[in-house]
Order: structure tokens, then sequence, then C-alpha cells
């Protein structure tokens, strides 16, 4: 499931492997990421590869000065599967705790409800 979520013909990271091959190499590399899942699992530590990314400088605009980049880290293929693979199991939980009161950068939840007690604190007191 997380290797299908992968997204295609995006920059490699570190490990220069492409998304495409893991999607193209069926259930042995599917198997053997498996493998390296579960063993970072029982081990509870991460690869040192995967702690490393590789930033990129991006231009905002065509004004060549500092202020107009921002930077965006290319990570390990490998470690964006297991990453959304700890993504999909924790949501569930995370959701649980959180309830229906904290709407702010939650999937199909938008922050309306501040913007409306805003506006009707505002019609109270004029």
């Amino acid at each position: 499931m997380a290797i299908e979520e992968l997204k295609s013909h995006r920059s490699q990271g570190i490990d220069q492997i492409p998304a495409e091959l893991i999607k193209g190499g069926g259930r042995t590399i599917g198997y053997e990421i498996h493998k390296l899942i579960i063993s970072v699992w029982n081990k509870e530590e991460l690869l040192e590869e995967w702690k490393e990314s590789i930033i990129v400088p991006l231009i905002r605009r065509v004004i060549k000065e500092t202020s107009n980049y921002r930077s965006i880290s290319l990570l390990s293929t490998t470690y964006k599967i297991f990453s959304n693979i700890l993504l999909s199991n924790l949501t569930p939980y995370a959701e649980e705790i959180i309830g229906d009161h904290l709407c702010g950068f939650q999937c199909n939840r938008s922050t309306n409800h501040i913007f409306c007690i805003c506006q009707i604190l505002e019609k109270k007191w004029e």
C-alpha cells in the first residue's frame, strides 16, 4: 500500500532509487523493503542514510535574491515508504486523541469555526 502511494517522476534522495523502480519491482523488491523496515522497527533505530537529505534551493520569483528562495529536502525513497506506513498507522490514534474540537492541519477540516466566532464577536461589540 505504501509503495503504491509513492509519487512518480520525482527527484531521488540520497539513495538514488527512483519510485518507479520500486513500483515496477513487484513482489521481490516489496519483500526486500519489508524485511528492511521490519529490521529497522526491531532495532528501534533509523538507518544513517535515512537521517540525511539533499537540500535543493528553489527560486520563488524571477528576481534572484536570497530572500526569494525556498528549499526542499530530497529524502530517501525507502524512508518515504517507512514514514508513510508510520503515518497510516498513527493517524487513527491521533484523530482519536485530538477529537473534533481541534481542526487546524487535519485532512478535510478547516478553521472556519474560528472565523465564524470572530465575526459573531465583532457584531456583538458593534
